[in-house]
């Protein structure tokens, strides 16, 4: 009877196959006069990425782009399998966007976001809510001199095509 593992190797390869052929269909369906961005954010401020993910979707709205973010949370707590799925969006994404909180300050997942967008060589921006940005940000925002926008459509915009020029 015997027969090794030789069959679970072709149906893994061949969901690998499929996944990629996922991928660029994907790629290809995003609107092309679209930026395609990952935001990174800490868990808390879920609620107002949202918003912003409804905005950019909103035919009135001057905010425009894919979104190439997480909409969940991986369901694992190795951190290794959770860095390689969110540096595949990473990679996909012309820009990272980083929703700027008091809780973003203290993300190491944020932290890590930004550090391995450029390393990847995206360009990277801040976005924040209110007249200022928190006193407090992530560190790789201030290491890097991380531009930091308010949240209002025109500037946001002007800088995610800003930062897609890095690419």
């Amino acid at each position: 009877m015997g027969g090794g593992g030789s069959g679970r190797r072709v149906r893994a390869q061949a969901l690998r196959d499929l996944a990629d052929k996922a991928k660029d269909a994907l790629r290809e369906a995003a609107q092309p006069d679209k930026r395609n961005v990952f935001i990174c954010f800490a868990a808390e401020d879920l609620d107002e990425v949202n918003l912003l993910r409804a905005q950019s979707k909103n035919e009135l709205s001057q905010l425009e782009f894919n979104d190439w973010s997480l909409s969940e949370p991986f369901d694992s707590e190795n951190a290794e399998y959770i860095k390689r799925g969110i540096r595949e969006r990473i990679k996909q994404a012309s820009v990272t966007l980083c929703y700027i909180t008091e809780s973003s300050a203290d993300s190491k997942w944020v932290d890590w976001e930004i550090r391995e967008s450029d390393k990847l060589g995206k360009g990277v921006i801040g976005v924040y809510r209110g007249s200022r940005p928190p006193r407090s940000l992530p560190p790789a925002v201030q290491e890097f001199g991380v531009p930091l926008v308010p949240w209002k459509q025109k500037e946001l915009m002007e800088a995610i095509e800003k930062a897609a020029s890095r690419e």
